[in-house]
């Protein structure tokens, strides 16, 4: 079986900013270590904190968006699987890789449900519960679910978003794939209780959930903890902090913006206790999975734990009402033997679900058996021949007269 991989992404992997660009960067290496040739495709803008993918050992091609040049550009790869990162580049690409190589396998790399992302964000705006599942009357939803069944396979990163796709929507068990985050596993030391102080918050500024937590800390949550601890930091790491977050710095109050860290895995065990007040989102929270790394309790919210442990389980505590978040927050800080029986749970969080090589075996495995007989699992999927219908195809017809306007007229 040729062993070839066309990897389109939304943007190009940023391993030390987002756990996007972690999660990413575990797939491409998993491909690497089994035998797979790669290629990294995207029509995204230069980015300075991409990953060092000479390092690793694949090509990088830039691509351009409604251009027959891409038909072209597959054509001579012909690769035997692309995946597309994120349901929005599928929509752009992918009937072009179906027209020209039908053959290859179509993955998409979810990262995480952006239609339940979009939902709870919608709910918060409008001071709503934050629901459980996906509003199916979204434009964003029925988008995202059409990529879904248009695909032979989706990876989804978290087991409740796995559960919507079934149970919301009936996707086939065979059509998904769960995966947990790949790559954030990193060697660091781990201090003693003493050896720590203050409280961390870490999350990529270009994420709208990361920011709401950040205004959530500023505003309703650090200043209650100063009160009961005056003599303690908050600090605040995340790549691309725009200036309304550098402004939000008040040394006097101990609310310190820093932002890009350049290695977390240096900086983070120096802390004691991360916050994590994640109002709305979706996927699995990188930062916690970092914060227990570095073998540091946190405090964060259901939607922070989503995917990851079940409260009854978490290495800290979650709540969703704000003086309960500061109270753990402070009784952890404060009190040592409470401290050490919380980090000693990390373990068995970690252990079972975010093991990344078994996790890449699990991935390769997956992939082969499809690649083998491509033909007889789409059989099994008569949804994604519906969903293929010439009257449902508007985004390949777009893409097509976008072209068209754009040529040069004599």
């Amino acid at each position: 079986m040729k062993k070839s991989a066309l990897i389109i992404g939304f943007v190009w992997p940023e391993p030390n900013s987002s756990a996007a660009g972690q999660n990413m960067m575990g797939i491409i290496h998993a491909l690497v270590q089994g035998g797979w040739e790669v290629r990294f495709a995207s029509a995204a803008t230069d980015s300075q904190h991409k990953a060092d993918f000479s390092a690793v050992g694949i090509t990088l091609d830039c691509i351009t968006l409604n251009d027959s040049s891409f038909d072209h550009y597959v054509a001579e790869l012909d690769p035997s699987i692309v995946i597309f990162d994120r349901f929005m580049t599928e929509e752009q690409f992918s009937w072009r890789v179906r027209h020209v190589c039908p053959h290859a396998l179509r993955i998409i790399n979810s990262e995480d449900l952006h239609s339940l992302r979009h939902t709870r964000h919608q709910a918060i705006k409008s001071n709503q519960p934050v629901p459980q599942t996906c509003d199916i009357y979204s434009e964003i939803t029925q988008r995202e679910i059409a990529a879904i069944l248009r695909s032979d396979l989706t990876l989804v990163i978290s087991e409740h978003e796995q559960w919507i796709l079934n149970n919301q929507f009936g996707i086939p068990a065979q059509q998904l794939m769960h995966l947990p985050l790949l790559e954030t596993e990193f060697k660091c030391t781990s201090p003693a209780f003493s050896q720590r102080k203050d409280f961390v918050w870490i999350g990529n500024f270009r994420h709208a959930p990361n920011w709401d937590a950040t205004l959530q800390l500023k505003q309703h949550i650090w200043p209650r903890i100063k009160q009961k601890l005056p003599d303690v930091r908050l600090s605040v790491m995340g790549a691309y902090p725009p200036k309304k977050a550098t402004q939000l710095e008040d040394h006097k109050s101990g609310f310190v913006v820093n932002g890009w860290v350049e290695d977390i895995a240096k900086s983070l065990p120096s802390y004691r206790v991360m916050l994590a007040p994640i109002r709305f989102g979706a996927g699995v929270k990188g930062k916690l999975l970092a914060a227990m790394q570095a073998r540091m309790p946190s405090v964060t919210t259901a939607v922070g734990a989503e995917g990851i442990a079940p409260s009854s389980k978490w290495p800290g505590a979650v709540a969703d009402n704000w003086q309960d978040f500061v109270d753990h927050a402070v009784k952890l800080y404060l009190d040592e033997a409470y401290w050490c029986e919380q980090q000693a749970r990390i373990e068995e969080v970690l252990k079972p679900k975010f093991d990344s090589k078994t996790n890449k075996r699990a991935l390769l495995m997956r992939i082969t058996h499809l690649c083998e007989d491509v033909e007889t699992h789409r059989a099994s999927l008569p949804m994604q021949f519906v969903v293929w219908q010439q009257t449902l195809r508007c985004t390949q017809y777009m893409s097509q007269w976008i072209e068209e306007k754009n040529k040069p007229r004599i």
